[in-house]
C-alpha cells in the first residue's frame, strides 16, 4: 500500500437504524386539532406537501405518544429531566443498533478513535463512553463528543475523522450520530412551530473512516455562515425539553445564499460536482437547493427518499443520505447540511475527491 493511499481518508461504509414506532400520522392529527379552522387548512396543505411519509420514535410502540397512556398524554408535558432519562436509555441503544448495521457491511476492526455527534440530549458519562463499553473497545480509544451543533453535526464528525486520519494514517475512526428529536415535543398552538415539529424524527448512523480499504475518499471540508441569520434556526433549552425554532425564512435565505457565486465556489471548491448529498431538512429546503443550483430534477433523489422514509433526524440525516449514495458513489460529490447559525457545513466526497 502506497503512502499516498494511506494518507487519503476514506468513508468505508455507513450503517443506519431507526426505532420501530412510526409516529408521523399520530402527530399530524394531534397538531391539526390544536389549530383554528383557517390555520388547520394551511397545516393540512403543508403537511400534504412535506414529502414525509414516516417518522420514527423511541417512545413506546403500541400507543400514540399523544394518546391516553402516551408519554405526552397530559399537559403540561413531561419535564426535561424525564425526557433526558429516556434519552440516556434509548440513545445508546439506537446508536448501538446503527453500529451493528455497519458491521453487517464493514468489519469495525481495531477502532482507534470514536467520534459521536448528538444534539438532542445530555448524559454523563456520555454516549461515547457508554457505546465504547458496549462495544468492548479498549480504554485507549480516543473519544470525541460533538454536541448541540444540530443538523450539520454529521459534517463536523466526518471532518474530525478526516483530520484524525490525515494526522495519524493508521487510525481507524468509528463515527456515530444519534438523535432523538421526538423527545422534545412542545405544546404549541401556532402553525409555525407545529410545522417545524412535523418534520423531526429519531435515527442513528455509524460509519468507519480509515486510510485503509476501498471506501469513498473524503476531500476538502468547508464552512459558510450566512450573515444576520443567527435567529432563523435555534434550539432553546426549557423546563419542558428543547424547543426548536425553525423560521419559515430559512429556504429563501438558503436560496439567496446559493445565488452568490462566492458561496457556491466555497461549497464546490470551483470543481465540477456530479453528486449532491444534501441534508434532508425539509422539502422546501431541498427545493431551494435544487432551484438555486439549477440541479437535475433527480440530483436530490437520495435526500428526498430519506426525507420521505424518516423525516429530518437532525445530524443523523446526512449520514442516511450518504449511505444511499455510497451504493453508486459519484466521482466528485458534495455533502452539504444547514443548521444553527444560519450556517452551511460540508465536505467533498467521491472517487476523485482525494
Amino acid at each position: 500500500m502506497t503512502t499516498s493511499r494511506l494518507q487519503a481518508p476514506r468513508l468505508l461504509a455507513v450503517g443506519t437504524a431507526v426505532p420501530d414506532h412510526d409516529i408521523h400520522a399520530a402527530f399530524a392529527d394531534w397538531a391539526r386539532a390544536r389549530l383554528p379552522d383557517g390555520a388547520r387548512r394551511v397545516f393540512d396543505r403543508m403537511a400534504g406537501r412535506s414529502g414525509i411519509a414516516h417518522r420514527w420514535s423511541v417512545l413506546p410502540a403500541g400507543c400514540s405518544p399523544v394518546a391516553p397512556g402516551g408519554f405526552y398524554e397530559a399537559e403540561p408535558h413531561p419535564g426535561t429531566g424525564a425526557r433526558m432519562a429516556l434519552y440516556a436509555q434509548a440513545a445508546p441503544a439506537l446508536a448501538l443498533a446503527a453500529v451493528r448495521a455497519l458491521e453487517a457491511r464493514q468489519p469495525i476492526g481495531d477502532v482507534t478513535h470514536l467520534v459521536v455527534a448528538s444534539c438532542t440530549g445530555f448524559v454523563a458519562p456520555g454516549i461515547d463512553q457508554i457505546l465504547a463499553r458496549a462495544l468492548d473497545l479498549p480504554g485507549s480509544v480516543e473519544r470525541t463528543l460533538i454536541g448541540f451543533m444540530g443538523c450539520y453535526a454529521a459534517v463536523a464528525a466526518l471532518r474530525t475523522a478526516r483530520h484524525i486520519v490525515r494526522s495519524e494514517p493508521a487510525a481507524r475512526v468509528l463515527v456515530v450520530t444519534v438523535e432523538l428529536s421526538t423527545l422534545h415535543l412542545q405544546a404549541a398552538d401556532e402553525i409555525e412551530p407545529l410545522l417545524a415539529m412535523l418534520q423531526f424524527g429519531d435515527g442513528a448512523a455509524a460509519a468507519i473512516v480509515s486510510a485503509e480499504g476501498d471506501g469513498v475518499p473524503l476531500g476538502r471540508p468547508f464552512s459558510v455562515t450566512l450573515p444576520a441569520s443567527d435567529a432563523l434556526i435555534r434550539w432553546d433549552i426549557t423546563d419542558r425539553g428543547f424547543a426548536m425554532h425553525l423560521s419559515g425564512e430559512v429556504p429563501q435565505r438558503i436560496a439567496a445564499a446559493l445565488a452568490d457565486p462566492a458561496t457556491v465556489a466555497a461549497i464546490t471548491g470551483g470543481e465540477r460536482v456530479d453528486g449532491w448529498a444534501v441534508h434532508a431538512g425539509g422539502r422546501s429546503i431541498l427545493d431551494a437547493v435544487e432551484t438555486a443550483l439549477a440541479l437535475d430534477p433527480h440530483a436530490l433523489d437520495a435526500s428526498r427518499a430519506v426525507l420521505r422514509d424518516n423525516g429530518n433526524m437532525s445530524s443523523a440525516t446526512l449520514m442516511f443520505v450518504l449511505a444511499r449514495m455510497l451504493e453508486t458513489p459519484p466521482a466528485r460529490g458534495v455533502a452539504l447540511a444547514f443548521g444553527p447559525g444560519l450556517a452551511a457545513e460540508g465536505i467533498a466526497f467521491g472517487t476523485e475527491a482525494a
